[in-house]
């Protein structure tokens, strides 16, 4: 479906002139599809069945109202199948799932060592799945660990190349206002790429001089300089004759009521050369070396076990220069 297209459908559903359709979800089973017909025949059945059965799954989790995995979680899932299953034909001259041991799955994972954790988890619901079903005898997956420490190991700035993008960011006029407004969100206020792009008209009060960010439970207080920054995003978007909610509007987006997609965020700070992740981490690293990282998971609306806690054992990166 073209922009066009999109920008029409959004035009018609917001009005209530139409129900939307299932457009994602339709493209979404042609991702699937197409990493599956790339699975080497022989081991392909199992992986159709696996997802076969992650989609049941996610669609029982949304009747009953619990968390279904997304489309991109499931997507990724079989990304790893496909790697896997070639590399078993191709470098390990095996075309049965019943013949691959922990050998085999340990070669694969070492191909991409930083992705071990990620993967691992995969192949083990897969393994699990597949030995349920009798396609496997015994799981090769069951007695590998991560082999990683705790601890974050992410890439950071350092506090001069934190002074150098708030210098960019608050007095060059000739950086466009998108990445102004993601930068400055990220590296004061730790803001994520999906809490930027989804930030709408109605998330401002301009009295109070805050924003509420994605699933945060409180507004955000904006200091003076990233207020002024967000006042020229919102003069950048107020030359569009747009109707679209969302404070980030996009030449693709100016005729609908959908937010900004990842692919133009993921590249919004190309120009100065640091990805958004890594901005981001940097706030959050200083914040939870400074306070307990539970008050910061709190504030933030995020698992404390699973998204800050690993942060608290890095090194001080010190401050950034006052605002």
């Amino acid at each position: 479906m073209g922009t066009f297209a999109r920008a029409l459908e959004d035009f018609f559903t917001h009005r209530g002139l139409a129900l939307p359709t299932d457009q994602a979800e339709r493209l979404a089973a042609g991702r699937r599809k197409r990493r599956i017909d790339a699975v080497p025949r022989p081991l392909r059945p199992a992986v159709a069945a696996f997802d076969t059965s992650r989609m049941r799954a996610q669609d029982r989790a949304r009747r009953a109202s619990t968390r279904p995995r997304s489309n991109h979680t499931l997507e990724a899932a079989l990304s790893i199948l496909r790697d896997l299953a070639r590399f078993l034909t191709k470098h390990r001259g095996k075309d049965d799932w019943a013949l691959v041991d922990v050998h085999d799955v340990e070669a694969f994972l070492a191909t991409s060592p930083r992705a071990r954790k990620g993967r691992l988890v995969v192949l083990r619901q897969f393994f699990r799945f597949a030995r349920s079903q009798r396609i496997v005898l015994i799981d090769p997956t069951r007695t590998l660990i991560v082999k990683e420490r705790n601890g974050f190991r992410g890439r950071t700035l350092t506090l001069d190349q934190q002074r150098e993008l708030f210098r960019r960011w608050t007095t060059n006029d000739q950086v466009h206002a998108h990445e102004a407004l993601l930068g400055m969100l990220a590296l004061l206020h730790g803001a994520s790429s999906t809490e930027v792009r989804t930030l709408k008209i109605t998330d401002i009060d301009t009295a109070a001089r805050t924003v509420r960010l994605g699933k945060r439970p409180h507004p955000v207080p904006l200091d003076p300089a990233s207020w002024t920054v967000l006042e020229r995003c919102l003069k950048h978007r107020a030359e569009w004759p747009t109707v679209n909610p969302h404070v980030m509007v996009t030449k693709g987006t100016k005729a609908g009521q959908s937010p900004a997609s990842t692919a133009y965020v993921s590249h919004v700070l190309d120009d100065c050369r640091h990805p958004p992740r890594m901005i981001r981490s940097t706030r959050l690293v200083d914040l939870v070396n400074t306070m307990d990282p539970k008050l910061v998971a709190a504030a933030f609306g995020m698992d404390p076990q699973a998204t800050l806690i690993y942060l608290a054992d890095h090194v001080d990166l010190g401050r950034l220069p006052d605002t």
